[in-house]
């Protein structure tokens, strides 16, 4: 039989035991199965061993679901782990999200409580379950907060086991995605000392993950570690209400029996610096080190250039989509730790390139879809683990996550049963925004949140989001088949009611806004383009704009051919621009334009499509592979891989050479003017256009120009 269970201090009423809960059962084995398999999940956070050995590579288990109506659990394969004899698996379960309890003296983003910590496992020998009678007892875990840190106290002896309480749960359901792993060991770049006995670790880069104690010292030494993205202006760890969040400390207590190792489990941070104190001897090198973790989707592309601010700005951004590429994408890895839904499609481009996540946001959704309310809202964060208020819970650029994630994990990997899957709760939704609309607007949300100029009227962004939406829609329903005229009428209506609230387009976000919609008349468009180019030139080449705005300005852009545009907004010293970001010291991308706020978001970080579709010239249609490099400002060469295919480009005295590996059909197009010489089965298809089968390709044009 197989049951959740639980343990009795914790079930009780109000209750507030001295440490976490652990789980241990131990079962002989004869004969070696030929495969034994550990099912497990947990109310909570939970770290299971089988005879001492951890189960998995995966930490952090289970990933954010709605904990009241189902866990994800997970199948460990730990048939090596097994012995003739007698053999114990033991697992500790934290809270996590699950169970956010008031702390006044640490950190918190939210209280909140599905109920305490609990525990299923089910183990199968050769595919048939093993009974398993469990005992629980407190753990040397004395503390676990998922914002405000973690305490353990390694003198604590296990005593006072009894049986586990056999209980309730939600529904369980498995997954297809990636868990969260250990992808990186960091080492402590530099140690320095503000006050006698205490130390700062700089751990080099900004990341999401755990620190790592490594220390020898009299039984009962209490450390204390506070993580940290930045130092004040006297060397010490600086925690920010609008950065990380504060206080959040971990502390450590020896058991004073050697050398001993200790790092969280049941939380995470998000830091570059650990201020250490209580050590009992001076640190060492390895006294600190940093444990990256992230989702475990594979790395399936790499961008570098010749412009140093680029890659940079590069690196930045693929460090923020790291840090916060958890079980949900978050938006930040330490002040909220939640599922902020506008992030997964206006950042989805650089988030794919990088990184196959296929499966993982096949999984995603079915959160998203999951918070969906019985009116058709989609709140602006799913799970939805606390209930905000006004456009922080209901704005349609949020909201709409969840017609436009799964267009674009179409465009990108074919998925068509996705769109199948949600089809239906994308329709309550565009009915929810209808019946919110007047006159075909809507008017609520966050507007263009992080601009700049906060001018740009809230009814265009949020009018922005309803009819993105319902053409979103209208090409899914296309797709499958479905009925897609009422999705066309519709945008029609909402095109029209667009055109006459916003005849004319007062800031960088609503002429960009307009034009990606497709709402400009014909015969304006070059005239509102130009009119965006003005603005941003007269701005000193700088952006004005915030996250809804800021793809639509790239794009709409690129489109009209103003690469040079991008470029100079790009490389622009000073604020508010890209450039300013990569003088601030950071080493992953930060909220805001002026660096305040959290160090590791990665909202802003939909330039990257630009250095990778457009500098790079890799570009995915829903049918075809398209390479088409821009040659822009003073780069001499670009190189950029993803899924198979690879386009690197070279310009030397006029000469430029760009080599194609494709493993698919692609069209290749050359830019600027000059004598080609291409392969012999290249396929002439325009000036400077071939087609091209999977292979290796070579292209040289003589004569080129910027």
């Amino acid at each position: 039989m197989t049951h959740w269970i639980g343990n009795h201090d914790w079930e009780q009423p109000g209750s507030t035991p001295a440490a976490l809960p652990i789980f241990r059962t131990t079962f002989a084995v004869g004969a070696l199965p030929t495969q034994a398999v550990l099912r497990l999940t947990a109310r909570g956070v939970y770290d299971a061993t089988v005879n001492g050995r951890p189960v998995g590579a995966a930490v952090l288990e289970p990933p954010y679901t709605d904990f009241s109506r189902r866990v994800v659990y997970r199948d460990y394969d730990v048939t090596a782990a097994l012995h003739a004899g007698e053999n114990t698996i033991t697992v500790e379960v934290g809270p996590g999200m699950a169970h956010v309890p008031p702390t006044p003296d640490r950190y918190q983003k939210l209280t909140r409580s599905d109920g305490p910590p609990r525990l299923y496992a089910e183990l199968r020998l050769d595919g048939i379950v093993h009974e398993l009678t469990w005992r629980t007892a407190l753990g040397r875990t004395t503390f676990s907060s998922w914002y405000g840190g973690e305490d353990c106290d390694a003198t604590r002896n296990l005593h006072s086991w009894r049986d586990a309480t056999i209980t309730d749960g939600p529904a369980l359901s498995n997954t297809t995605a990636p868990a969260i792993e250990l992808v990186e060991t960091l080492s402590t770049q530099a140690i320095t000392e503000p006050e006698p006995g205490m130390y700062v670790f700089d751990l080099g880069i900004n990341f999401a993950g755990w620190q790592r104690l490594t220390v020898e010292g009299p039984r009962g030494t209490t450390i204390t570690m506070r993580p940290g993205e930045v130092l004040d202006e006297n060397g010490y760890v600086r925690q920010t209400p609008d950065g990380t969040g504060g206080p959040i400390w971990d502390t450590y207590t020896l058991a004073g029996t050697g050398v001993e190792t200790w790092h969280p489990k049941f939380r995470y941070h998000g830091l570059r610096y650990v201020q250490v104190d209580g050590l009992p001897h001076p640190p060492r090198p390895n006294t600190i080190e940093g444990l990256v973790l992230r989702t475990a989707n594979r790395q399936v592309g790499r961008f570098a250039c010749s412009n140093p601010l680029i890659n940079t700005l590069h690196t930045l951004i693929d460090r923020a989509i790291q840090s916060n590429m958890y079980s949900v994408l978050t938006d930040c890895p330490h002040r909220e730790k939640l599922g902020w839904l506008e992030e997964i499609h206006l950042v989805f481009g650089p988030i794919a390139f990088g990184y196959d996540v296929a499966d993982y946001y096949r999984e995603l959704l079915k959160v998203v879809a999951e918070a969906q309310t019985a009116d058709g809202l989609v709140p602006d964060i799913a799970p939805e683990y606390t209930v905000f208020e006004h456009g922080f819970r209901d704005d349609p650029n949020w909201g709409s996550a969840l017609v436009l994630a799964p267009w674009l994990l179409y465009r990108q990997y074919g998925d068509v049963d996705t769109l199948r899957e949600h089809f239906p709760a994308m329709i309550r939704y565009v009915d929810y925004l209808t019946s919110k609309a007047n006159g075909h607007l809507l008017d609520h949300g966050l507007g263009d949140w992080g601009a700049f100029d906060e001018s740009t009227p809230v009814q265009l962004t949020a009018t922005f989001g309803y009819l993105r939406a319902v053409q979103t829609l209208h090409e899914i329903a296309t797709v499958l088949q479905e009925d897609a005229t009422p999705y066309k009428e519709l945008s029609a209506r909402i095109a029209e009611a667009f055109q006459r609230a916003f005849p004319r387009y007062t800031t960088q976000a609503s002429g960009a806004l307009a034009l990606e919609l497709g709402v400009v008349p014909a015969s304006s468009r070059d005239a509102v383009l130009q009119q965006l180019v003005d603005d941003i030139i007269a701005q000193g080449n700088h952006l004005t704009v915030g996250e809804i705005g800021l793809g639509p300005v790239l794009r709409v852009l690129a489109a009209g051919g103003r690469h040079d545009v991008i470029w100079d907004l790009v490389t622009t010293p000073g604020y508010p621009g890209y450039a300013h970001l990569t003088t601030l010291g950071t080493t992953s991308l930060p909220e805001y334009w002026n660096g305040h706020g959290s160090h590791n978001h990665f909202m802003l970080g939909v330039v990257d499509d630009w250095f990778t579709q457009h500098l790079a010239g890799l570009n995915y249609t829903a049918t075809d592979l398209v390479i088409r490099p821009v040659v822009v400002g003073d780069l001499t060469w670009v190189e950029a891989e993803h899924r198979g295919v690879r386009s690197a480009w070279h310009l030397t005295d006029g000469r430029f050479q760009l080599e194609v590996r494709t493993d698919r059909p692609a069209l290749i197009h050359l830019p600027h003017t000059g004598s080609i010489t291409a392969p012999q089965n290249a396929e002439p298809i325009g000036p400077a256009s071939y087609r091209v089968g999977p292979g290796d390709w070579l292209f040289v044009r003589e004569g080129e120009s910027r």
